[in-house]
């Protein structure tokens, strides 16, 4: 998937966020995506982020504590970074935008020889046995991922089955990108999640002539009953 860390530069720091603390936070999440939370130590956080081990613990209680202000990142950037670009290349097809969206991700498989993966995915598997708080703000960033697609889904309207379980089916979502990017890093290969997303295609284009059809029928008996 496109690395945020490593195609989007850093935004200027916010007034109450002060720049060390922020060099940090950048740095370590390069590096846990690179290498890993574990095989990670705080002297090579330090020496990337260009700052002592004062700066590091005045802002830090512990390396656990740097993890979980990382995964606020992701969570407080997934919009702008992530989601807002795929709004506004697609604004007016809410369905074809999770497609966009998914396109994105395989962008950043191709950039990277399918290495790396998703930086969340990747701490999910990781640390999520180990530390429970870490494990609830992994968790939050998977939900906001999918209420996004979520939102989507609402805004197709009845473009897609009224009956349709939307939340189910922005889970589903994102298990396709989860998964299609671990089985792409493990085959080093696209085709797995090329593969993937066209199964997904290949249902949500179903659900569309589903309930065109269904409208279309709705359409034309409510013109007999008007003759």
């Amino acid at each position: 998937m496109p690395d945020p860390i490593h195609e989007i530069p850093p935004e200027k720091p916010k007034p109450d966020l002060p720049p060390t603390r922020e060099r940090i936070v950048l740095a370590a999440l390069r590096l846990f995506q690179e290498q890993g939370f574990t095989a990670t130590g705080v002297s090579t956080i330090l020496r990337e982020a260009g700052v002592n081990s004062g700066s590091m613990y005045h802002y830090f209680d512990s390396k656990e504590d740097l993890l979980r202000a990382c995964l606020q990142w992701y969570i407080e950037h997934l919009e702008p970074i992530v989601m807002a670009p795929q709004k506004a290349a697609t604004p007016g097809d809410p369905v074809e935008r999770i497609f966009t969206l998914l396109d994105w991700y395989r962008q950043g498989l191709v950039q990277m020889n399918c290495t790396l993966g998703c930086p969340v995915g990747n701490l999910a598997l990781e640390c999520s046995d180990q530390y429970p708080l870490v494990r609830e703000l992994i968790d939050r960033n998977f939900e906001n991922w999918a209420a996004e697609i979520e939102r989507w889904l609402d805004e197709a309207g009845d473009r897609l089955p009224g009956d349709l379980d939307r939340k189910s089916l922005s889970k589903f979502v994102l298990t396709v990108m989860e998964g299609g990017v671990m089985q792409a890093r493990a085959h080093k290969s696209i085709e797995p999640f090329d593969a993937s997303v066209a199964v997904l295609r290949d249902y949500t284009d179903r659900l569309l002539v589903e309930a065109a059809a269904k409208k279309k029928s709705r359409g034309g008996s409510g013109g007999g009953k008007a003759r």
